[in-house]
């Protein structure tokens, strides 16, 4: 019986200690463009990969450019959610002449560090001159991307159909409220320190008016000339607000901690 027990806490312990089992990801390098072990780039110019993947549930695949065990400094590419098996397309592309690429590392995953991991490497030694280079893309190219593009476009109307949580209707109210209540504060206690202040804190409380004056002015008169130029108009009411109360704020510590407030 002492045995049996061994056995169960051993058997729980190494249960807890795995956790988890991750998803089965395979993913291999059909071809790239340009093609070769050693490849020469422009500035700018993109590095393709095509890739083969293999999954059992959804995840993104990503392709990024490695040098002697670091990260190279690039450009690359967003990823839709792949389930399944199929064709994904990967890409890059560097700015910096004289940078080197030893290797191409791809990852699978949810994008999170402890959700991501390393599923393929492909050796390439890969270096951007300072000229361009002429290429010529191949078809399987184009015909990945148009498919990566599709698959981002149902995605996003997938998002957009599904209906708003508590969470967002909550938030909404919330920076509806704060919007007005925010201008409200930031007229109305500039003024009441202009009312009560003197000298050089008179003129100080009427610049965190003028914030929340300037600011309103400009989305005013930007959505008159381009009705799509302040789409976050709220945040930005809400931005110039907690400016200026904080300034309003400080000015107020401020002449408490100097003894203004006796002589106003």
């Amino acid at each position: 019986m002492r045995t049996l027990q061994w056995i169960l806490c051993g058997l729980v312990a190494w249960l807890a200690w795995a956790g988890p089992a991750r998803a089965d990801v395979t993913v291999e390098v059909r071809e790239t463009s340009p093609s070769g072990d050693a490849v020469a780039l422009g500035p700018d110019q993109t590095y393709y990969l095509r890739l083969e993947y293999s999954t059992d549930e959804a995840v993104h695949i990503w392709a990024r450019p490695w040098f002697h065990g670091r990260e190279v400094d690039a450009g690359s590419h967003p990823s839709p959610q792949y389930t399944g098996s199929g064709e994904a397309l990967g890409w890059f592309f560097i700015r910096k002449p004289g940078t080197q690429v030893d290797e191409i590392r791809i990852t699978a995953g949810d994008g999170t560090r402890n959700g991501t991991r390393l599923v393929a490497i492909h050796p390439v030694e890969i270096t951007v001159g300072r000229t361009p280079v002429a290429a010529t893309e191949p078809a399987w190219v184009a015909r990945l991307r148009a498919q990566a593009e599709q698959a981002e476009e149902r995605a996003r109307q997938a998002s957009a159909n599904q209906p708003d949580t508590i969470g967002d209707k909550l938030f909404f109210a919330a920076i509806m409220l704060a919007v007005p209540l925010l201008c409200l504060l930031s007229f109305a206690m500039p003024a009441w320190a202009l009312w009560r202040w003197r000298g050089g804190w008179r003129i100080a409380a009427a610049v965190p008016a003028a914030i929340m004056a300037f600011v309103v002015l400009r989305i005013l008169v930007g959505v008159l000339v381009d009705p799509t130029s302040h789409n976050l108009w709220p945040f930005e009411i809400i931005m110039a607000g907690m400016l200026g109360l904080g300034m309003l704020l400080a000015l107020w510590l401020a002449r408490r901690m100097t003894g203004a407030v006796a002589g106003r």
